[in-house]
């Protein structure tokens, strides 16, 4: 087994202890364990030296962060979503870069699972109803809607859409989706295919599961919405990004849908006092989906895997880009 200790791998951000284990265990580990990012002159040290990054989802990484670090071979990001990185730029240097795809599916679709419930029989509302001294006055709170019988439309069937499905599905609702690719599996999952037009007129809780990429930033815009029912309600456990926030506070105000639910809006995070909290017919989280102990350290542990396998010269094992070689 070959000797890592000759390598350094740099953190932008405080690790989970079981990644934090295993690389100090094996590497020479710059690691910064007082949480948030590290200082940008130390940082900058830190990647003059380093041969691998640990990143933590916290920074940007670019063709002048890479400028920085003319050693580095690795970066493994404790995340799914990698839209900080200029993959062309590492790509180019010849840097593998990994992140933390399905160990997150589970939690995530729990969230999202959760938010359609909330979406439906307004939990959060009714919190808030009571916490005001309301109990026992019905007005404000309206009735919800049973799942049984709906149609839930998933937009992005990947690993996480299909967890979704899953969940959706013990509550008895209809599972439609529309992918980029249609899935061959779709008998065994027990759900449909849907043009995008027909995903949004049929369904009536729409789930954004999709990665945020050029085609499909902006794509939950006036249009989107204009065309889903006005009984329908948005949740998006996805990026924000993917959403026009404006064209969604308009489409919640006008009664063009009845109800959103977010884990991760645009901006984020989302300041206080912004417009979308002003109505009574949405629910934000704090981007929390993947926010469970198990979760935060199998994501930590395979972003620690990824930097060994690539520091060792191995395809990472769950690497995003090619590098000839």
């Amino acid at each position: 087994m070959e000797d890592l200790k000759k390598y350094v791998v740099a953190a932008s951000g405080k690790m989970r202890q079981p990644a934090f284990d295993i690389l100090n265990e094996q590497v020479t580990l710059l690691a910064w364990q007082q949480g948030g990012r590290v200082p940008a002159e130390q940082f900058d040290s830190w990647l003059a030296q380093a041969d691998a990054l640990y990143s933590a989802g916290n920074i940007k990484i670019d063709a002048a962060l890479l400028a920085k670090a003319p050693s580095l071979k690795v970066i493994a990001q404790a995340s799914v979503g990698y839209d900080n990185i200029d993959i062309a730029a590492c790509t180019a240097r010849g840097i593998r870069v990994g992140n933390t795809p399905g160990v997150l599916n589970d939690a995530v679709a729990d969230l999202a699972y959760g938010l359609i419930i909330d979406c439906a029989r307004n939990i959060v509302r009714g919190h808030e109803h009571v916490k005001s001294g309301l109990w026992g006055q019905r007005r404000g709170m309206g009735f919800g809607t049973d799942l049984a019988g709906k149609t839930l439309g998933i937009a992005g069937m990947g690993g996480i859409g299909k967890e979704i499905a899953v969940r959706a599905q013990a509550s008895k609702m209809k599972v439609i989706y529309h992918n980029r690719h249609r899935r061959t599996d779709e008998k065994q999952l027990g759900v449909s295919y849907a043009s995008w037009e027909d995903l949004l007129a049929q369904s009536d809780f729409v789930v954004a599961a999709v990665t945020l990429n050029p085609s499909t930033k902006g794509m939950f815009n006036e249009q989107a919405f204009a065309m889903m029912k006005p009984t329908a309600s948005f949740i998006n456990v996805a990026r924000g990004a993917v959403v026009d926030t404006k064209a969604l506070y308009q489409a919640l105000k006008e009664g063009q849908i009845a109800h959103a639910a977010l884990d991760v809006t645009d901006p984020e995070p989302l300041p206080g006092d912004h417009e979308l909290l002003t109505l009574p017919n949405i629910t934000v989280t704090s981007h929390i989906a993947s926010s469970t102990t198990e979760t935060r350290d199998a994501m930590a542990v395979l972003t620690a895997e990824n930097i060994l396998a690539g520091l060792r010269g191995e395809r990472l094992p769950a690497q995003i880009n090619e590098i000839k070689g």
